[in-house]
């Protein structure tokens, strides 16, 4: 091979250079299986190219590594927990009180009732903006409500007063002076400082003479026996 190689000529070199130029640039660089013989001869110089395996020159195809799947990761809940303050109405409660000072069944309103302020503390737990638990902590009444009260009256009436008693008629006046007294009938008993049966015992100054009725009061005592008839003879 070496004699071979030594007898070409300069012009046999470079067309063996070309030859395996050529073949490098047809098998690409994985073309490691060719086999390359070269024959010389005195005069020219010739090249020759015996593939030791043809399939060796094809370059085989490299399997890709297969792909593992793209996994999603699962988002984390966004979790918060606070404190929430809630207010509820208390309402009044009903207070019936006696009241002296008025009638017996009669009623009045005297204190209007407020209603109260019950504050609740609650842990309210979120997740992702949603509620999903709540505790109660306390609860405070923090405005007392105020009851409505309502006077009820227990004032008796008072009893009504009895009328008083009709009085005795008093006697008639004694006319003027001259006239006769209206208590006497039957003769006219004059009006003085005081008068007696003519004839009698008595000192006058006046006398009037009878049979004299008495039909009112016996202002002169003429009727002694007290049987009506005054200044009998």
């Amino acid at each position: 091979m070496q004699r071979r190689w030594d007898a070409l000529s300069n012009r046999g070199r470079v067309g063996l250079w070309l030859s395996l130029l050529a073949v490098l640039l047809v098998g690409g660089t994985g073309a490691n299986a060719a086999f390359l013989g070269v024959v010389a001869t005195s005069d020219t110089a010739s090249v020759a190219v015996t593939e030791a395996d043809p399939a060796a020159a094809v370059p085989s195809a490299t399997p890709s590594p297969s792909r593992a799947p793209t996994l999603t990761p699962t988002p984390t809940p966004e979790v918060e927990v606070a404190t929430v303050l809630e207010d509820v109405a208390v309402p009044p409660g009903a207070v019936r009180v006696d009241d002296p000072t008025r009638d017996v069944g009669t009623t009045a309103v005297t204190t209007a009732g407020v209603p109260g302020v019950l504050t609740k503390t609650w842990r309210v737990t979120t997740t992702d903006g949603v509620e999903t638990g709540r505790e109660l902590l306390e609860e405070v009444v923090t405005t007392p409500p105020v009851d409505e009260v309502t006077s009820v009256g227990t004032r008796q009436p008072a009893p009504p007063v009895a009328p008083a008693p009709l009085a005795a008629p008093a006697p008639a006046p004694p006319t003027a002076a001259g006239g006769c007294d209206p208590n006497y009938s039957g003769a006219c008993v004059p009006v003085a400082a005081d008068v007696d049966c003519a004839g009698g015992s008595g000192n006058g100054p006046a006398y009037v003479s009878g049979p004299i009725t008495v039909v009112g009061s016996d202002v002169y005592d003429l009727d002694s026996d007290g049987d009506g008839i005054a200044c009998i003879r």
